[in-house]
């Protein structure tokens, strides 16, 4: 399973990519999965639900399932959060393993740019970023730049970067 990150500041449009960049890939043929970063207080559960009576009688992990879908929430209970390396363990096979955020890890990841937000390039202290998506041209950087509205020339450098053209006939 192939590895690749999308990582930049808050309202840099990573989500507004990846939702854009998932179905180009699944287009030629590569199965999709994502991690997505959030913040502290994010919840996908709500009072009210019988999951939700659950956790709060003490249940570390409570699994939702129906005929569409499952979910699995654990509840760290104080415990540190789960690295990277944690969660990429827990999912599925599958070609390639989007991650969104964690911008301060090591894997190789592609950067979310727009200098209106004003704040700096992370391409410029972390070499782990191997490439930007920006809208706006950029000079001096020594990783290719990608228009960040050209979702099929990002989906093209995410597939030859993580070695699936091949596989895939893309």
């Amino acid at each position: 399973m192939r590895v690749f990150g999308l990582a930049g500041w808050s309202g840099s449009g990573k989500t507004t990519l990846l939702v854009r960049l998932i179905p180009a890939l699944v287009a030629r043929g590569i199965s999709v999965s994502t991690i997505k970063h959030a913040h502290h207080g994010f919840d996908v559960d709500r009072p009210g639900k019988d999951s939700h009576a659950h956790r709060e009688a003490g249940a570390r992990e409570v699994l939702v399932s129906s005929a569409n879908r499952f979910a699995l929430m654990h509840e760290l209970r104080g415990a540190p959060e789960p690295t990277v390396e944690e969660l990429v363990a827990r999912m599925s096979p599958v070609d390639l393993l989007l991650i969104e955020g964690f911008k301060h890890h090591a894997h190789d990841k592609l950067e979310v740019h727009r200098p209106t937000i004003g704040k700096p390039l992370l391409a410029a202290s972390d070499p782990r970023v191997v490439a930007v998506a920006s809208d706006a041209r950029l000079e001096g950087l020594s990783v290719p730049v990608l228009p960040l509205d050209d979702v099929e020339a990002i989906a093209g450098f995410v597939v030859g970067r993580c070695g699936l053209g091949a596989a895939r006939g893309a």
